[in-house]
Formats: structure tokens, sequence, C-alpha cells
């Protein structure tokens, strides 16, 4: 078969693949495998218990499923739903959103590919355009989603210390500065992998350098507020119509829906509007209708606040707690856990590259991922702490990702111990 230049970059070695790959393998196995590496969400029984109330309502109003499931929405999604999303941000944080700035797409890598494309590559009024992400290690999905070559721009963050075998990454703001090639800034808050959650002041220096440079600042709130709320701090939520603010039903528990929500300027509203029509004619119409009354009420918000952001807090304090325990006396850190739904652990020093120890965990029966494939726009700098970071998930069953975190730990003593 000859492929096309999009054939042969779409069907060639992929952090992206690599790791769906992984986590079909592990819930298809007949063998236990024990998944550490996804972000598939956990399943929260009180979470669970309402999605099932509202799929029966859902299924007790008159023609209500046969609608969802047997009609086309428009390409931007179903309006009620856009508005209902838009009452929902206005009423709780005052944002000056109304439904035409709502555009539903199949998941949030939908979204990213339709942006990054629309926003960045080459352009019939200048050079190619570039996407400036201002601190990497930053989301594994970004990295393949770029028709053109190399679309990304990167940074080094500065590393904070914080004693107890702990550290934050910070944007290293000094010399940044968004050059005429720049077409969009973004960043995800929390940050996935590393479940780093940007300051109010980093947010707004941002805001502030993306408005001199008149380009969007895409937000990458898939884990964050106002939900599915997994921030373990308080955080400011921003938004105005320079902002394209990324949301998702994933985290919420409902990964299967694939369901991501743009709020955007209307311009941009129209472009996804436009790209969904020809990729896809409509976006799915049921993770709306599941959660339709949960915004309409507001209670989508305090599910988040209640349930969720809890759940993972804990699991995040006992993850971190069995690391230093089983990691004690090696030069190993891990990244404060501060939202979403990860372990990013630096091993320092590394004698073997961590795809080297991903290789031999998963020969053990547990799936991580490698740090190496959270780098975009540094693939050209040859940086050490790219190849001695694993991202761990605590999202699984808490026995398996106990048995598992010990598992991680015996194999980096391993490798400090025999190379």
């Amino acid at each position: 078969m000859k492929l096309s230049t999009f054939g042969r970059k779409f069907t060639g070695d992929s952090g992206t693949r690599k790791l769906m790959d992984d986590l079909g393998k592990a819930f298809g196995s007949t063998r236990e495998m024990i998944n550490l590496g996804g972000g598939n969400p956990s399943h929260i029984p009180a979470v669970e218990a309402i999605f099932r109330a509202r799929l029966s309502v859902l299924l007790q109003r008159e023609g209500a499923l046969e609608r969802v499931i047997g009609d086309y929405g428009g390409p931007a999604g179903d309006p009620e739903f856009a508005a209902a999303m838009a009452r929902l941000l206005r009423r709780e944080l005052g944002w000056d959103v109304g439904p035409g700035n709502v555009c539903i797409t199949n998941g949030s890598q939908s979204a990213f590919f339709a942006l990054f494309n629309l926003l960045g590559g080459p352009c019939d009024d200048g050079p190619p355009r570039k996407i400036l992400l201002p601190m990497a290690p930053e989301y594994i999905g970004y990295t393949d989603v770029g028709l053109a070559p190399e679309l990304f721009v990167s940074r080094r963050p500065t590393i904070e210390f914080l004693g107890d075998q702990l550290f934050k990454y910070r944007v290293d703001f000094s010399g940044l500065e968004l050059t005429g090639d720049i077409g969009a800034v973004c960043v995800s808050r929390p940050t996935n992998p590393t479940g780093n959650v940007l300051t109010d002041q980093e947010v707004a220096t941002l805001r502030a350098l993306a408005r001199d440079a008149d380009v969007p600042l895409i937000l990458d709130d898939a884990y964050g507020a106002p939900f599915p709320g997994i921030v373990f701090g308080q955080v400011r939520p921003v938004w105005d119509e320079r902002i394209v603010l990324c949301m998702s039903l994933s985290k919420l528990g409902l990964p299967g829906v694939r369901t991501g929500i743009v709020v955007a300027a209307e311009p941009i509203v129209q472009a996804l509007s436009s790209v969904n029509a020809i990729l896809s004619l409509a976006p799915g119409r049921f993770g709306p209708a599941l959660v339709m009354d949960l915004v309409e009420s507001g209670d989508i918000i305090g599910i988040s606040r209640d349930i969720i952001a809890p759940h993972y807090r804990g699991r995040a304090a006992r993850a971190v707690d069995l690391l230093r325990e089983e990691l004690a006396g090696l030069d190993v850190f891990l990244h404060r856990p501060e939202g979403a739904i990860f372990v990013w652990l630096w091993c320092r020093g590394l004698p073997v590259s961590s795809t080297v120890l991903y290789e031999r965990l998963k020969a053990r029966g547990v799936i991580v991922v490698s740090g190496e494939y959270f780098f975009p726009g540094l693939e050209h700098d040859d940086w050490a702490h790219k190849r001695e970071c694993l991202r761990l998930t605590y999202a699984d069953d808490p026995d398996r990702v106990e048995r598992g975190l010990r598992i991680v730990a015996e194999e980096v003593r391993r490798a400090y111990r025999e190379g």
C-alpha cells in the first residue's frame, strides 16, 4: 500500500497510538494487566448512579431517546445544550457567554485537531504559523495531531524543589516572546501528564502575552474547573473572547460518549462547526442529552466539587505516600499533585531511559507511559530530563494501583542498581 504524507504520519510511531493500544490490551487481555498508563477515569459508584438515573429519565421521556440516536444534530452540536451550557457559565462564573460561543466536538482530541490546524501550519498570507506551548511536559495527545511538520514550539520549565521529594514546574517567562509566526498559545490546566496547575498569575501573564500578539490562548480544561473540577487547590476559571476554553465530559466519568465542549468567540465556533461538518457531519448527541439536566440545574458543578474532586484528592495522597515510602533513598522526585489523575515520577540520573523502564514494566504486567512522549516542541532538545520521567495514573482499582506502584518502585530500584 502506497501511503500519502498524511498516511505515513498517521500510521507511524505515535505515543498516542501506543498508549491507546496498551489501554485496549489491558482491558482485553486474559492475563491480568495493571493499568497505570491510560487516562481512563475512575468508576465512581456515586457518579455512575447519577448517570444511570439520568439515562432512566431519558428513556422515560416520549421520543427523547429516539431523537437523540435517530436524528443528526447541527455541526455545532445540539443548540439546546449549547444554550444550557451558556446559561450555566453565565450564572456560576459571570462570563459573557451565549449559545453562539459554544461548540460540541466528538471529544477534546477532535477539538485540538481542528484548532491546531485552523490556527497553525501553512498560511496564504505569510510564513507557516506555530502553536506555542509555553511549558513542556505537556499532553501526549497534542504531539501527533498537527498536519504540518514541527507545528509546535515549546520551552523548558523552571523546576522548583519543594522538599519532601516533591517539585513543581513553572513557566519560564524570561525571554518568552510571541514572535510573528505564532498562531496560538496552548496550555492544559491541570496539566496532563504532571498534575501541575498553572497559577492565576501565570495564566494572567499568558493572557497578556497572547492579547499583545493578537492570538488566541487555548486553555485545555479537560480536568479543570468548573467541571470535572479535579483541582486540589483554589483556582480562578477565566474566559473572554480571546480565550478558547476546551472542556470535556470524559473525566466526569463519560469517556465513552466522546463529548468535547469548546467555549470561544463566535468566529472560532463557526470555524470548528465547519470542520465538524466536513469530518463527521455532526457531533454525537448522546453525551449532551445524558447530562443536559445536570447542566441546566448546575448539579454538574456540585457533583464535581463534592464527589469527584475528593475522590481523586484521596487517591493522589495515597499514591504519593506509597511512592515516597517505596523509593526512599533514591534520587527520585514526584511532581506535587495539584489536579488531574496522574503522578509524574522524575528519576533524576536514571541509568536507563524511561522507554526501557516502560518495556520492563510491561513485561511484568504493568502499563505505564514513558515520559519521552510528553515533550512536543522539544524534539530536538537533548535534555536528559525527557528520558527520566514516567506518567502513572491512580484512577484504577486501589488494590491494583497499589500493587502496580510497588512493582514500579521495584523496577526503578533495579534500574539504579543494575542500569
